[in-house]
């Protein structure tokens, strides 16, 4: 499922009985999250005959603007890239202009000429850092605690994901001067990372969590994979996350089942099956209809007060 923001951008019609051909620039394979991303894609692609020209960036936007100039020269009729970072893609979508070839923005958004690219298909990454931030105000309403502290696990430097996450979280525990966020990491959305910077908190001597001699209270992961890693730093030094508030990002299955085991409090749901949705846009466009600027997908929450016997598999 998937809403829109009413904004509407025109493209020119595509031959109807002409196979369409759409170039996807994907940023890697990070996480389980990623795969599945990547291939509700292909296989949404394959179900309305869209031949689909895949690119892996391997993280690295060079490889995305190289892989966007070979879309250009092979003269597909859509262009759809998931963008690594907020910033340095003008050059770029504006040789797809001038190619009219139009470019749809995927899961992570960017600041440009909004006039250079067709639309926006994804997440709400502010709300979703909400929805997180609305948990633990409900979690520690009835508390008596002073002050309580975060540590906050974030995505990628400059992307719009990890820049909504934040911002999102921040406007809600705002409302409670008690939330104190005292330690934000760079954990590039990966397990490796989340292992790294979980190795370097300090426990005390009862198995309580602190960064420079402060307890920590919350840990707020951008994302599942952060979390998971986290979690192998905990396992690994054979303590327990009990003694803290965990809140991560997707909803992975891994991510549900530490949930279910107790070892995280709250999943905030980022539904990685956009394949469907970009395959209508693409139609759309190619059709000479009107598309929404902003299409956001719809997610869920996953909290520790929920009948676990109502869960389905996740499927990533």
């Amino acid at each position: 499922m998937f809403k829109n923001l009413n904004f509407e951008v025109k493209s020119k019609t595509k031959t109807p009985t002409k196979q369409l051909i759409l170039g996807f620039s994907q940023i890697g394979s990070e996480s389980a999250w990623r795969t599945r991303n990547t291939q509700s894609i292909i296989e949404a692609a394959k179900e309305n005959n869209i031949q689909l020209i895949v690119d892996d960036a391997q993280q690295k936007q060079e490889n995305q603007l190289k892989a966007i100039r070979s879309f250009i020269v092979y003269q597909v009729d859509v262009i759809a890239f998931v963008p690594i970072v907020e910033t340095g893609w003008d050059n770029v979508l504006k040789e797809a202009k001038d190619a009219d070839i139009p470019v749809i923005i995927v899961d992570r958004q960017i600041k440009t000429d909004p006039g250079l690219y067709a639309g926006f298909l994804g997440e709400d990454s502010i709300s979703e850092g909400k929805k997180a931030a609305d948990f633990l105000l409900s979690k520690f309403k009835n508390t008596t605690r002073q002050k309580i502290n975060i540590v906050e696990f974030s995505g990628t430097t400059n992307s719009s994901v990890a820049i909504g996450r934040a911002k999102g979280f921040r406007n809600v525990i705002s409302k409670d001067p008690r939330f104190n966020i005292i330690h934000s990491e760079d954990g590039d959305f990966l397990r490796s990372r989340g292992k790294e910077i979980m190795d370097k908190i300090i426990y005390n001597s009862k198995g309580y969590l602190t960064f420079n001699n402060e307890p920590i209270d919350v840990i707020y992961s951008h994302n599942d994979s952060m979390t998971l890693g986290l979690l192998d730093s905990l396992k690994a030094n054979k303590l327990s996350s009990k003694n803290i508030v965990i809140v991560s990002v997707d909803a992975e299955q891994k991510s549900i089942d530490e949930l279910v085991a107790g070892n995280l409090n709250c999943v905030i749901e980022c539904n990685p099956n956009l394949g469907p949705a970009l395959m209508e846009l693409t139609k759309q466009i190619c059709r000479g209809e009107p598309i929404a600027r902003i299409t956001y997908m719809h997610e869920s929450s996953f909290t520790e007060n929920d009948d676990f016997s109502k869960y389905t598999a996740r499927g990533y």
